[in-house]
């Protein structure tokens, strides 16, 4: 049986960019728009011509530009109260855009229409009648935005459907209907829709566009479908304005894999964290791991009675497939774990005790004991790997530390901070002294101790450190408080987190490095093995 359709129509690139802090290059636009249009959305808003120059020149990149799926569609307002639509500057330009798609939105609720417009209820029906038929009239596919449609219907709901009406009967396929202020409940949203899609021609599409301020827009959106719309707006990863967009990357998984519809093209529903982790570095933001489907913690389990049922049947504690939204399970280790968690995280590292299952017991003592005192093996996997192989006695050390000192030095109020460091090892029997001087302590013990060992491991001078951070865990102890650090190290072709922990951040970073060099080198040296 064939799947009904539900459109989708990504605004990313004009609704979302009203985000705080979100900004795109028109090569940035370009590359978003080709990667919306493999993944299969059926629309994708490129901006608003004549606001600005970037998106003036995406409009001209992208004419005559052959799209596989997508529609590119402008955005604009009607014409203006005092103006003819033909000698609108804005209808105009939307015209000019050549897009097949354009999008105007109208004051639906009369709010807006006497203190924003400042006209008469009738001169904006007639604003909006115009714009439509006259865009129609040339060739495009209209689609309108009821601007703040849900309060005003609250308002004067024969109003607000006069103005839909008037639109659908010049010429718009598609009415949607926007929650501009995102304050409507659910319950609203889904009643509201409903008495709209009965009072509308069929041969009408209805649309739902929400906002999150109540952070309700993902619901609020399918619950629009679930009353009729099938044509439905939103941003990837919810960027947007104030609290943002309804987020696609939550709603179209819920539209493919729960409530049966077709919302994209079949074999993409797996490049779903793909596009979400694509758009964000485009915008230069950190993936939130804590987004729904695509996070990085979406599928990540912890506790042990969770990890024990998933286990034995995923569906215990997953409500989809992670592989069907390109994610994946990741298993936890914590002080709230149960051996379970250290059987398959040690499984996931390829660190099997087969015929001494009692050690999982022992490993998971140590890191409650080991996180009791204030370290945190979650994000440190490779400190992780490092602990169990010495509770199973199968680490060997590549070197013994000695000692070291730091020296901090300011030589004058606009000098900035001198930091040298001096290391004492022994390295396969032979004691080596270095010293060397850095950007900072840390960064010179860096550089001291590589200067000790890289005669004797030369596979050290690939590893770069890739992140520092440092969490200061008893606030109540001020300067004298307990340190975290958690460092990441790479290489080429991957990257490792270590963990360290101390009164003293030179020592916690200290610790943090050296699993970080040993870790290294375990992995270098089987990987020579193999």
């Amino acid at each position: 049986m064939k799947k009904e359709k539900v459109f989708i129509y990504d605004t990313t690139l004009r609704d979302g960019t009203q985000a705080e802090g979100i900004s795109f290059s028109r090569s940035d636009k370009i590359r978003i728009t080709e990667k919306l249009d493999v993944f299969g959305v059926s629309y994708i808003e490129g901006g608003w011509p004549g606001s600005n120059p970037k998106d003036m020149e995406f409009f001209e990149k992208v004419k005559g530009k052959v799209f596989k799926n997508a529609k590119i569609a402008a955005f604009g307002s009607t014409r203006r109260a005092k103006s003819k639509v033909e000698e609108d500057d804005n209808i105009i330009k939307l015209l000019e855009a050549e897009t097949p798609v354009i999008t105007i939105f109208g004051k639906s609720w009369l709010l807006h229409v006497s203190d924003v417009l400042r006209i008469s209820p009738d001169a904006n029906l007639k604003m909006i009648a115009d714009s439509c038929a006259y865009l129609k009239s040339h060739g495009r596919e209209v689609i309108f935005d009821a601007e703040h449609f849900f309060d005003g219907y609250k308002d004067d709901a024969a109003y607000s459907l006069k103005v839909l009406k008037e639109a659908a009967a010049n010429g718009a396929g598609t009415v949607c209907l926007c929650d501009t202020n995102g304050g409507s409940l659910t319950s609203e949203i889904m009643s509201i829709c409903a008495v709209v899609k009965k009072n509308l021609p069929e041969n009408v599409c209805l649309g739902i566009h929400c906002h999150n301020d109540s952070e309700l827009a993902v619901a609020n959106s399918l619950a629009g479908i679930e009353a009729g719309a099938r044509h439905v707006q939103g941003t990837i990863n919810g960027f947007g304005e104030r609290s943002g967009n309804a987020n696609l990357c939550s709603i179209i998984p819920a539209l493919e894999l729960k409530m049966g519809f077709n919302a994209i093209l079949p074999g993409q529903m797996e490049c779903l964290r793909t596009v979400s982790v694509f758009v964000d570095e485009l915008a230069n933001q950190m993936h939130n791991k804590r987004l729904p489907y695509v996070g990085e913690s979406a599928f990540a389990h912890k506790g042990g009675m969770h990890v024990n049922a998933v286990g034995k049947n995923p569906v215990t504690f997953e409500h989809v497939k992670p592989e069907l939204v390109g994610n994946k399970r990741r298993i936890l280790v914590s002080d709230l774990s149960g051996c379970t968690n250290i059987e398959t995280k040690m499984n996931e590292r390829d660190l099997k005790i087969a015929t001494e299952p009692e050690l999982y017991k022992k490993i998971l003592e140590e890191l409650k004991r080991k996180e009791n005192e204030g370290y945190e093996y979650e994000a440190a996997d490779a400190s992780f790997e490092l602990l169990a192989k010495k509770v199973m006695n199968k680490h060997n050390p590549f070197f013994e530390l000695n000692g070291f000192r730091v020296i901090v030095e300011k030589r004058g109020h606009h000098k900035p901070c001198f930091s040298e460091a001096t290391v004492k090892v022994t390295v396969k029997g032979k004691h080596e002294l270095t010293a060397a001087e850095g950007d900072g302590p840390v960064n010179a013990l860096d550089r001291a101790l590589r200067k000790a060992l890289v005669h004797f491991y030369p596979e050290i001078s690939d590893i770069k450190l890739k992140d520092y951070k440092v969490r200061i865990l008893e606030g109540d102890n001020g300067t004298a408080a307990k340190t975290r650090v958690l460092i990441e190290s790479g290489d080429e072709s991957s990257s490792w987190v270590t963990v360290g922990v101390s009164e003293n951040i030179i020592e916690a970073s200290w610790e943090a490095f050296l699993d970080s060099i040993e870790f290294a080198l375990y992995k270098k040296l089987e990987s020579k093995k193999n």
